[in-house]
């Protein structure tokens, strides 16, 4: 493989892994710590994820369990999470807080399927966006014969089939997700 294709495929992973991480954070009525990855917590002035400052449990899976390390920021965490748009009640007990998930509505799950098929197609246009940038260092590569960039093209383009595959794959695995009750 070249410079430039493996550039496009390097693009292409990181367009998955975001996906994955954006599929991560949608809320499917199953307990999912992920959710919790952009929350911030007021810790002795600096703000600090939740997970730098407790375990985070799975006990069942409708529920997340934060045990915080230092007891002391049991209150600062239970304030962030009620503070941020998770749209979930935490329960603090003095050691730990429990975070129940509802299931979700027929409704909202359906919600939930358009925003996920919309970050899915985010995903395939930046992994087309690859291709296309693949393609034209390809063409600008004075080194490659006419043969040669025939030829890198096809692998680009066997990448994008491949990723954007996957990027399907994906999404009906999250959509049965969500729409599991």
């Amino acid at each position: 493989m070249s410079i430039h294709t493996d550039e496009a495929e390097i693009r292409m992973e990181k367009s998955m892994e975001s996906l994955e991480y954006n599929f991560g954070r949608v809320r499917t009525g199953r307990a999912n710590p992920h959710i919790l990855d952009p929350i911030k917590v007021d810790y002795y002035g600096q703000p600090t994820p939740i997970t730098q400052l407790a375990g985070i449990k799975v006990p069942e899976a409708s529920m997340l369990v934060i045990e915080p390390w230092d007891k002391s920021a049991l209150n600062n965490i239970e304030k962030a999470i009620r503070q941020s748009d998770l749209g979930i009640t935490p329960s603090n007990d003095g050691r730990s807080i429990r975070l129940p998930f509802p299931q979700p509505t027929e409704e909202r799950r359906k919600e939930l399927v358009r925003d996920c098929k919309q970050l899915a197609e985010e995903c395939r246009i930046s992994i087309r966006n690859a291709r296309k940038d693949a393609n034209r260092a390809i063409d600008r590569d004075e080194e490659l014969s006419e043969d040669q960039q025939n030829s890198e093209k096809k692998r680009v383009q066997n990448l994008t089939d491949k990723y954007v595959k996957l990027v399907d794959e994906r999404l009906k695995e999250k959509t049965d997700e969500v729409m599991s009750i």
